[in-house]
């Protein structure tokens, strides 16, 4: 394996950091402001819809560029903007901050999905789990050093830490990326690859996928009323899921029979979502599947559309970012009818996808 991919997934790790240590920071960030907590956990909603704008209209507008050009542009705005953060005065310039944030780690993500797969050809999918890795590993360790840091010196320093575990990478990268220029195609080429089934078929299993993944994931405190006290051992085991399932379809594709497990478990866990115990076995292993489904969803695009250098990776960056929109925000209105809707709602959007009829694979 080249070492592109891991430089990548370093820098992935701070943004995925950054995307959602916010939400163990909204008190904090609330009472130094003056702002309702509504107000501060807004920076979240912030961050998911620019991520969903970011990646496919930068991709366009780096069209061109060489790829280390484009990632140090965007991982280079990605640290100026934490460091604004850090120092922003007052709420409105911190709700910039992370709006700009969004877009450079939307766009960032979208070229380094693609060089890590030309990096590996024949590999893209293990190339691919690299690069995720640095997501789901923020979920096991960078967000509750994030949380710790936040409690400790407060929530800047938070920000000052993200921003410092990137300048290692914006070195790497400058170091290891390529400098070629990124061979231009017409854009309505590079759209024309939405007409494939097998790209299309993809991305949507990624967006289902993901969108009952986070419909449970931020949800998961009221779920865990049954299991007092052990919220934190379950945020730390669905990160733990999460890395296995990202590195097992790194080495084994997810199929169609993974799916059907993914729907089965959403259902056990909707059934026993009472007992503790079901919650302790359920909650990594629901992670561990959908980060393989997704991440095998991901390398296929990847692999399915070679002639959208510029935009391939950024329809697969959309595709789960509509998912983790679109599944809080389902989850949110359903919530009036139980705290088990979350996971029915994950039920359902597991099963559509295996309406979807191209092989993951």
């Amino acid at each position: 394996m080249p070492v592109l991919p891991y430089l990548l997934a370093l820098a992935v790790f701070a943004q995925g950091t950054s995307e959602f240590m916010v939400s163990g920071l909204v008190p904090e960030v609330a009472r130094d402001l003056g702002v309702s907590l509504a107000a501060a956990g807004s920076l979240t909603a912030v961050f998911a819809m620019g991520m969903v704008i970011g990646a496919p209209a930068l991709a366009i507008a780096g069209r061109g560029w060489s790829q280390r050009a484009a990632l140090l542009g965007y991982l280079g705005v990605f640290v100026a903007v934490h460091v604004a953060a850090a120092l922003a005065p007052g709420f409105g310039i911190l709700l910039a901050t992370r709006l700009v944030s969004a877009l450079a780690t939307a766009g960032f993500l979208a070229v380094a999905l693609t060089a890590a797969a030309d990096a590996a050809p024949g590999g893209e999918g293990r190339a691919t789990a690299v690069v995720l890795a640095g997501t789901t590993l923020a979920c096991v360790a960078g967000v509750p050093a994030g949380a710790v840091l936040g409690q400790v010196w407060g929530w800047r320093s938070a920000f000052w830490a993200v921003a410092l575990v990137s300048v290692p990478a914006f070195a790497a990268i400058a170091r290891w990326a390529p400098r070629a220029q990124t061979a231009s195609t017409p854009v309505k080429a590079e759209f024309a690859v939405l007409k494939r089934p097998r790209v299309v078929a993809a991305l949507g299993r990624g967006a289902l996928v993901n969108g009952a993944t986070f419909a449970v994931f931020t949800y998961l405190a009221p779920l865990a009323s049954s299991a007092e006290g052990r919220l934190p051992i379950l945020l730390e085991l669905f990160g733990i899921g999460a890395c296995a399932g990202v590195a097992l379809a790194g080495r084994r594709p997810a199929t169609r029979k993974t799916q059907l497990v993914l729907a089965v478990g959403w259902l056990g866990l909707a059934l026993g979502a009472g007992n503790a115990t079901v919650l302790l076995v359920f909650v990594p292993l629901q992670a561990l599947l959908s980060f393989a489904v997704g991440s095998t969803a991901v390398a296929q695009v990847l692999r399915a559309a070679p002639d959208a250098p510029a935009l391939r990776g950024a329809f697969a960056t959309a595709a789960l970012n509509v998912g983790a929109a679109a599944g809080p925000w389902l989850a949110a209105t359903l919530l009036g009818t139980g705290y088990r809707a979350p996971v029915c709602l994950a039920v359902v959007l597991a099963t559509t996808t295996l309406v979807i009829r191209e092989q993951c694979s």
